[in-house]
């Protein structure tokens, strides 16, 4: 019985997971403006409408953000964690403790989308520099408004970009903080999806 157990909770965590990372592309995608008509994105929509588009219909967008998308990651995140909670035979803790253990898994899952789709950027930059696959336009459009800024600060270095190693310290440097934060709330880096 034990091993229907981990099955079961290895099958329904990797459900979860996999809607959460939809779900936060979709958004993530949406929030940067990224083609609507790529075929990554039209798949992120299909796959996700189902639950998206009823949420929208109670849930405005604000300031040009899905809100109705990140809400659903949000509420993904906090039922992987009642799901793995339960699973391991530990009680919950309260909702609003709950909730800061949902918001701290998916700030750690977005630094972790960035995370590998700049380690993705550099090593197709060195493999296929010109490319056009739907992918790597998709991960520009998705890492050009966290470098633009980087690039910025740094002066020209004859057509060398080291602005992607400011950006993996921030990235390390907020994973940091993330990691202290849980500990500092009693959360198991295992029970967040992100962290």
């Amino acid at each position: 019985m034990n091993a229907l157990n981990e099955i079961i909770g290895y099958l329904a965590e990797t459900a979860l997971n996999l809607a959460l990372v939809a779900v936060l592309l979709r958004f993530l995608l949406q929030a940067v403006r990224a083609d609507f008509y790529n075929p990554i994105s039209q798949f992120l929509a299909r796959i996700t409408n189902p639950l998206v588009l009823p949420l929208r219909r109670v849930i405005p967008s604000i300031a040009g953000l899905d809100t109705a998308s990140l809400l659903l990651a949000l509420l993904i995140q906090v039922l992987a964690i009642v799901v793995l909670l339960l699973l391991n035979g530990l009680g919950l803790p309260n909702p609003f403790r709950l909730l800061g253990w949902g918001v701290l898994g998916l700030a750690g899952l977005l630094l972790n989308i960035y995370f590998f789709a700049l380690l993705a950027m550099i090593i197709l930059s060195w493999v296929a520099p010109q490319s056009r696959h739907p992918a790597l336009l998709l991960l520009f459009q998705l890492t050009e408004p966290v470098m633009a800024p980087f690039r910025r600060l740094l002066p020209n270095m004859g057509g060398l970009d080291f602005s992607p190693i400011l950006v993996f310290i921030l990235i390390n440097v907020l994973q940091i903080v993330l990691r202290n934060m849980a500990a500092a709330t009693g959360l198991h880096p295992a029970l967040v999806i992100g962290l």
